[in-house]
């Protein structure tokens, strides 16, 4: 015998969800008490309402208590005079029925997370029937897979609408998060209270990268930014994998796991860096296949100890801001919420939204700014945002980048919490190499070439790191080592050629 399938109404048959008289109770609660109202005011917006009326007699009730005025029939009536619903509904005496029966102040907390819930679940019906749409659009441009992100995007929407109130936290609740912090820090050896860097130099100045932070790492061509940035996700990756290796619970780890999202760069170019940085054999080798066995039996151990590093490569070109949220958030969940560092290579090969697009390119970088910082607080990782700076430095004597050579936008500036520059005077320095002198050459050439030599003996090899701004600290300069054939920096112990390293 066939299985009888029952039709299912269309939503548009079905009511949507709803409780008007939760509504009417709640509102009537508020009126009667207004510390009640206080206390509940907070907890829901208008828009939780069916009732549009309800959301207006909200709205009103909110405007008064938050003006120290008492909210009652009374002193509402005034504020409905001449409001269309509230005539359907028999004119202002509805605010006094509505105060009818003192019974509803029990249940108004209840009645409160009801009206939450169902809105919610109204907000899911209009989810469902966007996506009914938008799927049954068959013509050529359109993408699935990015309609299946703009999905997840209008689910998280729904999943963080109210996250207000949880948001708030008592001074006792915030001190013990700064005294875990403290602890953590103290655990690490002091001066890092989070995610490291792997380079001491940069912990002792910058503290670690902390949770919820933005940071700009921004630097013209050839300074070695990506490679700066990999080097930094590499470290934490690594430490990471060591401390969970020695049992080291997680929520006392300064590494982190690790989300790379190489918009210019392909996952196997980032994994050759990072392979080259591990085994300590130049990427260019790599490449060609110029190793010797005992180099491949070096690379092999090394990539055989790496095989659990929580580094995650994301190579998708043309990545728009929305896209990455949904990205980030998707690997949060996969990683049961221990994701602890995201890395953008870079800022400026990602999109905006339309609209923004339309208005132009400095609007469209300051809402990918503004996504960013966002993005680190709602998953509360830090993010190392990659940016390019505008060409006036090379028309300066002095190369070394200022905030105001940040491109396109000044929004870039204003939401980063910390950012950094990295300049390397030897690759400007190499390229003002005077005239090699020759056996026929007069004095003059060689004193000059024998200068240069010796300026780039103090400086070959060293890179700085230029902490411009920073909300934790005081800004100034780090100097490390570069070893550009494995694209690798680390600390430099020597005494810098670069004068002081504070400002």
């Amino acid at each position: 015998m066939a299985t009888q399938i029952r039709p299912v109404d269309p939503p548009e048959t079905k009511q949507l969800p709803q409780n008007l008289e939760a509504e009417s109770a709640l509102l009537g609660a508020m009126m009667i008490d207004n510390r009640l109202a206080d206390d509940i005011l907070d907890r829901i917006e208008p828009e939780h309402f069916f009732n549009p009326l309800h959301g207006r007699i909200f709205s009103a009730i909110r405007s008064l208590r938050q003006n120290d005025m008492l909210a009652t029939p009374v002193t509402l009536r005034p504020m409905f005079d001449s409001d269309e619903g509230m005539k359907a509904e028999g004119g202002p005496a509805y605010l006094a029925q509505m105060t009818a029966s003192s019974a509803s102040l029990i249940g108004a907390k209840q009645f409160a997370q009801q009206i939450y819930d169902l809105a919610m679940l109204r907000a899911l019906v209009t989810v469902g029937r966007t996506l009914v749409d938008r799927a049954m659009d068959t013509s050529e441009e359109v993408n699935p897979r990015v309609q299946i992100e703009a999905a997840e995007e209008l689910l998280f929407n729904v999943a963080a609408d109210g996250g207000s109130a949880n948001s708030v936290k008592t001074f006792a609740q915030a001190t013990t998060e700064a005294v875990r912090l403290a602890e953590k820090a103290l655990n690490a050896g002091g001066g890092l209270s989070g995610v490291t860097t792997g380079l001491n130099s940069i912990n002792a100045k910058i503290g670690g990268l902390h949770h919820s932070d933005l940071i700009i790492l921004a630097g013209r061509p050839g300074m070695g930014k990506t490679s700066l940035a990999t080097n930094i996700a590499f470290n934490a990756a690594k430490r990471w994998m060591d401390d969970m290796r020695l049992g080291i619970p997680p929520e006392k780890s300064v590494g982190a796991k690790v989300a790379f999202f190489s918009l210019e760069m392909s996952a196997d170019q980032l994994a050759t860096r990072v392979l080259a940085e591990a085994s300590r054999i130049s990427s260019e080798s790599l490449r060609m296949g110029k190793i010797s066995k005992a180099e491949f039996a070096q690379l092999a151990a090394a990539a055989a100890d790496l095989e659990n590093l929580p580094l995650f490569i994301d190579d998708t070109a043309g990545l728009s801001i929305s896209g990455l949220h949904t990205r980030v958030r998707r690997l949060q969940r996969r990683q049961n919420n221990q994701l602890g560092l995201v890395v953008v290579d870079y800022l400026q090969l990602l999109s905006g939204s339309a609209k923004s697009s339309s208005d132009g390119r400095v609007q469209e970088i300051s809402e990918i700014s503004r996504g960013l910082k966002t993005l680190a607080k709602d998953l509360n990782v830090p993010v190392i945002a990659l940016s390019q700076l505008s060409r006036a430095v090379e028309q300066r004597e002095d190369k070394r980048p200022m905030l105001s050579d940040l491109r396109e936008s000044g929004s870039i500036e204003q939401d980063a919490d910390m950012v950094w520059f990295v300049y390397r005077e030897d690759y400007y320095l190499a390229a003002r190499e005077p005239k090699i002198p020759t056996d026929g050459d007069d004095s003059r050439v060689f004193d000059d070439h024998a200068a240069w030599a010796m300026q780039m003996d103090r400086v070959h090899g060293l890179a700085e790191l230029i902490v411009a701004k920073q909300r934790h600290g005081a800004t100034g300069k780090v100097t490390m080592r570069f070893e550009s054939n494995i694209t690798r920096f680390s600390d430099y112990a020597g005494e810098t050629p670069f004068g002081d390293s504070d400002e």
